[in-house]
């Protein structure tokens, strides 16, 4: 068989390289018509305010972006210039890039000149401004960048992040202290978080300010342990980095790959006054990781949130950073994994917390106080919550959950009755941003024929006023956008799987289509979804493709059950449920089911290489970018949250591997990746094309120089989706 393969696919690229000439003009007019429906020119507009502290006013960002302007909520009259670049003392900006309120909105701090650090994380110049006096300082006079600032809760100090180091700038003096003073590149970060903590817990700074202001608490990463990774860097041409024009530099960091050495993490408090540093000692020694932290209603309740390594047991504790006594609060276990929203969505009340539990077969939020008591059922039984946003002064409280359908978000409001409300539409997806003490809101809504409008809301839904309708972008996309069909699709354990369909717009049942299969699979996401998305599968459909899109077992939305069904075997069962879903569509009499490709991006990446290496791989073609080809690749957080540890689960490694599976690759193949991905590592696709090379098996390659994990800017966007065109014209047509 795997002779027969190489043959057809010696075939396939001799007809390739010698059309490569003709097609040269298409290329270009693919990538230059596939700009509209990619980012950034893909995106519609959307709303940048803030909510001032008083609850009744918000700030907005001027047009000409130099003047930030306090506006009513209720009536939507203009009221102060908060910020003026024209008006500012002391210190000239020509611009600034974004702002952080002070509690009691006194102050601004406003940064310029940002620098990423990871993919969330940056460095930036940072200044401290006065609303009152309109005096604008550097925020730091002995370290020009800074990171992760954060207000004291009276807005009087501002901690901040330099050189892996924390420092208090004490604003009324014009002086500032340093906190730590071992931060050293490579070995020990305090404050802010090391490359995991940033990528899969989603937080870049670990720091918290009592609320009397007289104890700052952090983290502190000892990363000396952690293999370092390096990748080489090139001049390339976006953003070109003239140093490399000659010699490449490198790129270090410290990256634990599956089963290798973590940074060993510890909570720390700093006496405002004496200046001393405590170490917090947490029950039964030092936690594998540390998530969050946070204070509760008084400076003895610091909140921490805990994960033993494997990650099925959280436990919360609640420490008094004075005389660093510790007692447990909160404990769950799973048999599984612990969801994420456990310790991402944790809010502390004043006399109780709100925590995200999959307990009962779905996630929900629950109410408990700080003795460890449970106190109410928050969110709805029978669906999965996906955020909380809080209560009111009446008692209320308001998150969102994925229902009715899976398909939706809807914003629901539990009264003290225990009754239930949805605040927002119920079909289509809506989020919220609630105003401090949850007075108002600033509801998103859009879905699959709707462009994403945002309007301000009462909290019982009923509109203020609109802020944006996106009207302009509506009448620009309509010709783009092609209309997408939701679709239940069986699988072959009986679960109905979700997806959709995009036809062409000109589409006629009886003639027969080709087929793209896009994909993402990884545990808890969800593509299939009731909004608003113009993205390249219109362009595709606009060429004359049938996309079709379903969510496999191990997304989210659909239950505890559903997710972790994946647990220790990745790719098993999402490969099962794309090969049926192959099934599915080859089995419509519109579709020719000898011409089905399949595509994905990481994860989905990952999961299109399981596929075309499947047995019975029903697919002409494959297209898998950034992919991760084997999980011991893969950094300790994600992938032990599902597979364990290699020493642990090799059996489950070895079978969710797909560069051990390469040699059984069945279709034409295209690999891209981007050389700069500091996230999924070029190696993972060299890794997998050396395994077909040393056995004489073809496929194509694209290597985007300097591009990151999201391979974006500088064209390179519309130039994936580009030649993912070109190569499935050649394959599929």
């Amino acid at each position: 068989m795997k002779i027969r393969y190489i043959a057809a696919t010696i075939g396939i690229m001799i007809t390739s390289a010698a059309a490569y000439g003709a097609v040269g003009a298409m290329r270009s007019v693919a990538v230059s018509d596939l700009a509209p429906y990619c980012f950034p020119d893909n995106a519609p507009a959307s709303v940048s305010m803030e909510f001032m502290p008083d609850g009744k006013n918000y700030v907005e960002r001027s047009d000409d972006g130099r003047r930030l302007l306090v506006k009513d909520i209720a009536t939507g009259k203009e009221g102060d210039v908060l910020f003026d670049l024209e008006r500012t003392r002391e210190t000239v900006l020509p611009d600034f890039e974004g702002f952080i309120l002070s509690p009691d909105a006194s102050k601004l701090l406003v940064w310029r000149e940002s620098k990423p650090v990871y993919r969330r994380s940056f460095t930036a110049e940072y200044y401290v401004y006065e609303v009152r006096s309109r005096l604008l300082k550097p925020l730091s006079k002995e370290h020009p960048r800074q990171s992760a600032p954060q207000f004291s809760p009276d807005s009087r100090m501002v901690a901040f992040v330099a050189g892996n180091n924390i420092y208090a700038a004490k604003l009324d003096y014009g002086t500032e202290v340093a906190v730590t003073a071992d931060g050293t590149p490579g070995k020990i970060i305090n404050g802010a978080t090391d490359w995991s903590y940033e990528e899969e817990f989603g937080v870049t700074s670990l720091m918290a300010w009592a609320p009397d202001n007289l104890t700052l608490c952090y983290v502190r990463f000892d990363e000396s342990a952690v293999p370092e990774y390096t990748l080489p860097i090139y001049a390339g041409t976006c953003d070109k980095k003239e140093q490399y024009e000659l010699y490449p530099g490198v790129m270090s960091y410290k990256y634990p790959v599956a089963g290798k050495p973590n940074s060993s993490v510890s909570v720390h408090s700093y006496d405002v006054e004496t200046r001393k540093t405590k170490l917090v000692e947490l029950p039964g020694g030092s936690a594998c990781y540390v998530p969050r932290i946070a204070y509760g209603p008084k400076a003895t309740m610091l909140m921490v949130a805990t994960l033993n390594r494997d990650q099925n047991r959280f436990e919360l504790f609640m420490a008094n950073p004075k005389s660093t006594v510790s007692r447990s609060v909160y404990v769950e276990e799973s048999d599984a994994w612990i969801e994420p929203e456990a310790y991402s969505t944790l809010s502390y009340g004043e006399g109780s917390f709100v925590v995200a539990s999959a307990i009962d077969g779905f996630t929900r939020y629950y109410e408990y106080s700080y003795a460890g008591a449970k106190l109410r059922d928050i969110s709805k039984g029978g669906c999965d919550a996906t955020e909380y946003y809080g209560s009111d002064a009446l008692g209320n409280h308001y998150f969102q959950a994925a229902a009715p359908r899976p398909l939706d978000r809807t914003v629901y409001r539990l009264d003290r009755k225990g009754v239930y409300t949805a605040v927002s539409r119920e079909q289509g997806t809506s989020a919220a941003v609630f105003a401090p003490g949850c007075t108002a809101m600033l509801l998103s809504y859009s879905n699959a024929t709707q462009v994403p409008q945002y309007t301000l809301c009462r909290v019982d839904g009923k509109a203020i006023r609109t802020l944006l309708d996106n009207k302009a972008y509506a009448s620009s996309a309509s010709s783009l956008m092609m209309p997408k069909e939701f679709i239940s699709v069986p699988s072959e354990s009986g679960v109905e799987l979700n997806g959709y369909i995009i036809k062409p717009r000109d589409f006629d049942a009886s003639r027969r289509y080709p087929v793209i299969m896009s994909q993402y699979s990884g545990p808890g996401s969800q593509q299939v979804l009731d909004r608003w998305r113009l993205d390249w599968e219109s362009y595709f459909a606009s060429r004359g493709y049938i996309v079709m899109c379903v969510d496999g077992r191990g997304t989210g939305a659909r239950g505890r059950d559903f997710r972790t069904a994946v647990y220790k075997k990745l790719g098993r069962l999402e490969t099962a449920d794309q090969l049926a879903a192959a099934r599915y569509a080859a089995s419509l009499p519109y579709v020719d089911a000898s011409k089905i490709g399949i595509y994905g991006w990481s994860y989905g990446g990952y999961q299109a290489l399981m596929c075309a290496s499947a047995d019975g791989c029903p697919y002409a073609a494959a297209v898998a970018v950034a992919p991760v080809t084997d999980w011991r690749f893969y950094d300790t957080v994600y992938t032990e949250r599902y597979m364990l540890t290699p020493q642990q689960n090799e059996r489950g490694y070895n079978d969710a591997s797909a560069l051990l599976r390469a040699l059984h690759l069945a279709c034409p193949l295209l690999v891209m990746y981007g050389t700069a991905d500091d996230n999924v590592h070029p190696a993972n696709s060299l890794q997998y094309v050396s395994a077909l090379q040393s056995a004489g098996i073809l496929c194509d390659m694209f290597v985007f120089p300097q591009m990151n994990h999201s391979i974006n800017g500088c064209n390179a966007r519309s130039v994936v989706y580009g030649r993912m065109f070109e190569y499935f014209e050649a394959q599929l047509r």
